[in-house]
Order: structure tokens, then C-alpha cells, then sequence
């Protein structure tokens, strides 16, 4: 009964909050403002909360029963039989972009940002944990256009597609642990092109990637003390590969004729055919030493390169667009100076950095991406309770022509509420 009502009023919230983290037009609200997520399904997250992005986006080998791991769903297993765990971050984002134009350097800034995840995680015994909460999957946002033969073509896009997921944990013996995420793949991807003649009247064509679908993650974690003081985790997940449903749906007409009969008429709206999601692969290592420092590195690799992936949504003049592999390496660190002791003493210092060869092929470029981060972790006086505050730098470009340059400054903000909301009253 009571895991009934816990998860009750965790799926309450969530969909309290879900107005505010996914509104329409999502990608402004998560930062994403770049020109490179007009390819594939946008720009790719990777599970990462506010604190395992400030080292560098770390996770597949974490586990410590104070901090929702949804990169690894075995983390859940053999947490505190009293602990309740809610996560919710917020980042905010300002964009440098430099493109070099007829051999001018031409630059600009954007700023964006907004509520970025909600996750859960509660025991249902000592060795079963169980997550709930809803994640940003891929988010799509950019606007450029350029001059064509007697006019302009201008294209803009929007959107993201979300997991709304229900993770669950075993943990069979002392140290090993087994999880498993179920997730409801959902949300719209928008991609629209204005044509304008010298003539002024303005034709457009959108199309809308519609995603309705279920994924599967799963995950392994196994740790062992070298001593009483040293530990080591390793950790594997698992991403099968699966088509993805949903609706293709297209428009087409005059944006700027006052005729009602003109308005938006719906020209296509078929079922999602030829897109895929590929098998993923994510590997981890952690050292952990007196509870007070953890240093980890992490693997993952995906294989878009053999995923289905329709030319449906490919803008004008970008028709050689293809996917390829893609991996990417973190390495983090957190530091607590003590577990027990003043304020000071047990605030948390974490950093971390990360390299990315990403999954799209850009006029026979691939796209790069490298970062690095730093954080804190400030306890809440009185409770178990941490906000993480840090700072994350991104770099992106294609390479090897690398078309256009973009640095990002991440201010990232995470709530980690951990309370006893199972312990017992006690009647005097």
C-alpha cells in the first residue's frame, strides 16, 4: 500500500510539473539553439542529472543511495529502506556561434534555458529500488536561412522528443545489482521551410516528426571492496535496437495570403517508417575512497551508423546528411573533504570533462563536441537534502571543415530532496 501511494503522488508531480518542462517549443526551454540540431533527431542527451554533469557526465558505475542515477538502472537496488529520493534541474544556457561567411567572420549569441528533468527513486524492499520521472531524449531548435535564385529560403525548427520512464532494480547478493528502465518515447519535432520570391508571397512547407513509441534500457552494476576504505564498481548498459513509431505528418501552404482557404492544410499524415533507434552501449569504472572521493570513467557507444533513418525530414540542399557511430568518454570527480563536521567540511567539489564524436555527417564532416565542468554540492542544514550548483563549458564544431564554431556556457542547477519518509512515528 505504501509503495502504491509513494508512487502515486510521484507521478502527481510529475504531472504538475510536465506543463512547465516540456511546454510546446521545448527546445528553448532546454538550451538547444544551434543549427547542427536541424540534423538526424536533433541534439541527443545522455540521462545525465545537474551533478553527474558537473563531472563530466559520468554515471554508468555510480551508485551511492543518495543521488537518482537514471544513466545506470541498477543503481536503484539496495538503497536506505527509508530514503526517498526527488531530482529536479534547471539549466541555463548562453550560445557563442562563429561561421565564417564569402571569408568574413561573422558572430553571434543566444540564450536559452529552462527546466530540464524530474526524477524520483524509492525503496520496495532492502534489495528491490524502484525510479520513476520524465527526461529530455533529443531536443531540436535553430533559424537560419539563405538567398536563393530570385528570392530566399528560410528554415526554422523546433521541439524535442521526451522519456517519460519507470525504472526497477534487484539486487540479488551483496554488491551485484540488475535494472531495467521501461520508457515511453513521446513529443514532436517540427521542421519548417519558408520560400519567399522577389515577388513577396511566402510559401511554406512543414513537416512534423511525431514520436509515440516505448524503449528499454537496461543496466548491470557489480562492486567490491579492495580494503575498508577503497571500493570498486563497474557498471554495463544496454540499449536494444528498435524501430520507432509514430506519425509523419506534413503541410503545406501560403503563409502570408489572408485567404481562410489557404490556411494550413494537412497534406500528409502517414505512419513513421524508416527510423530506428540503435544498439547502445554504455561502460563504466569508479573508485571510491572513505566515502569522500569518487573518481570515475565512462564509455558509451552507439550505433547510429546502422539505424534506419528516412530522408523525410533532411532540409533543402542537405540530402547527403547521414548518421555514423557515435562515442563518447567522460571522466569525473567528486570530493567531499568530510562526511561528518561543519558546513564547510561537507559541501561537495566535483569536475569533470568529456569528449564526443556524435552520430551525424554534415556535408562529409563529422561533428564534434568536448566540454568540461564544475560544481558543488551544498547540504541543506538539518537534512540530507544537496543543491548542486555548477558551471559546464561546450565546444562544438564539425570537423574536419568545421563549418561553423560554437561554444556554450552552461549554468547548471540540480535539487536533490533525500528525507526519511518511511520511518515510522513513534506513539509516547
Amino acid at each position: 500500500m505504501k509503495l502504491i501511494k509513494h508512487l502515486t503522488a510521484t507521478l502527481f508531480v510529475v504531472a504538475l510539473l510536465y506543463p512547465a518542462l516540456f511546454p510546446q517549443g521545448a527546445s528553448a526551454q532546454n538550451g538547444t539553439l544551434t543549427p547542427y540540431s536541424s540534423y538526424g533527431y536533433g541534439v541527443l542527451r545522455d540521462n545525465a542529472t545537474s551533478a553527474q554533469r558537473q563531472m563530466g557526465g559520468v554515471g554508468y558505475a555510480m551508485k551511492n543511495g543518495r543521488q537518482v542515477n537514471v544513466m545506470n538502472p541498477a543503481s536503484y537496488a539496495g538503497m536506505d529502506s527509508l530514503t526517498f529520493l526527488f531530482d529536479m534541474g534547471i539549466d541555463m544556457t548562453n550560445l557563442w556561434q562563429e561561421e565564417a561567411i564569402d571569408g568574413k567572420k561573422k558572430h553571434s549569441s543566444t540564450f536559452g534555458g529552462g527546466l530540464d528533468y524530474i526524477t524520483a527513486q524509492f525503496p520496495v524492499s532492502k534489495r528491490i529500488g524502484m525510479s520513476v520521472g520524465v527526461l529530455p531524449f533529443s531536443s531540436v531548435g535553430y533559424s537560419f536561412g539563405s538567398s536563393v535564385d530570385r528570392g530566399s529560403v528560410d528554415h526554422k525548427g523546433d521541439g524535442s522528443w521526451n522519456k517519460l520512464y519507470l525504472g526497477l532494480a534487484y539486487m540479488p547478493f551483496e554488491g551485484f545489482s540488475v535494472g531495467a528502465n521501461v520508457s515511453y518515447l513521446f513529443g514532436k519535432i517540427w521542421s519548417d521551410s519558408y520560400t519567399t520570391p522577389i515577388t513577396g508571397t511566402t510559401t511554406l512547407f512543414e513537416r512534423v516528426l511525431n514520436a509515440r513509441d516505448w524503449h528499454l534500457d537496461l543496466g548491470a552494476m557489480y562492486n567490491f571492496y579492495v580494503n575498508p576504505d577503497n571500493r570498486v564498481t563497474l557498471g554495463f548498459t544496454w540499449s536494444p535496437k528498435k524501430d520507432i513509431h509514430g506519425r509523419l505528418i506534413s503541410y503545406y501552404y501560403i503563409a502570408d495570403d489572408t485567404n481562410d482557404s489557404n490556411r494550413p492544410e494537412e497534406q500528409e499524415n502517414v505512419p513513421l517508417k524508416g527510423y530506428s533507434m540503435p544498439n547502445s552501449f554504455g561502460a563504466g569504472i569508479s573508485y571510491e575512497w572513505q566515502k569522500r572521493l569518487t573518481v570515475e570513467f565512462d564509455f558509451s557507444y552507439q550505433e547510429w551508423g546502422k539505424a534506419k533513418y528516412s530522408s523525410a525530414l533532411q532540409l533543402p540542399g542537405e540530402q547527403g546528411t547521414s548518421l555514423k557511430n557515435r562515442s563518447r568518454y567522460a571522466l569525473g570527480a567528486s570530493f567531499t573533504p568530510a562526511v561528518r563536521g561543519n558546513y564547510l567540511k561537507r559541501i561537495q567539489y566535483r569536475a569533470g570533462g568529456f569528449y564526443t564524436d556524435d552520430y551525424v555527417v554534415v556535408r562529409g564532416n563529422s561533428v564534434r563536441e568536448y566540454g568540461a565542468g564544475i560544481g558543488f554540492g551544498f547540504p541543506i542544514p538539518n537534512f540530507k537534502s544537496i543543491i548542486s550548483l555548477g558551471v559546464e563549458w561546450r565546444h562544438r564544431q564539425a570537423n574536419p571543415n568545421p563549418l561553423l564554431k560554437e561554444d556554450y556556457l552552461n549554468i547548471t542547477l540540480g535539487v536533490n530532496f533525500n528525507e526519511l519518509w518511511f520511518r515510522k512515528s513513534k506513539i509516547y
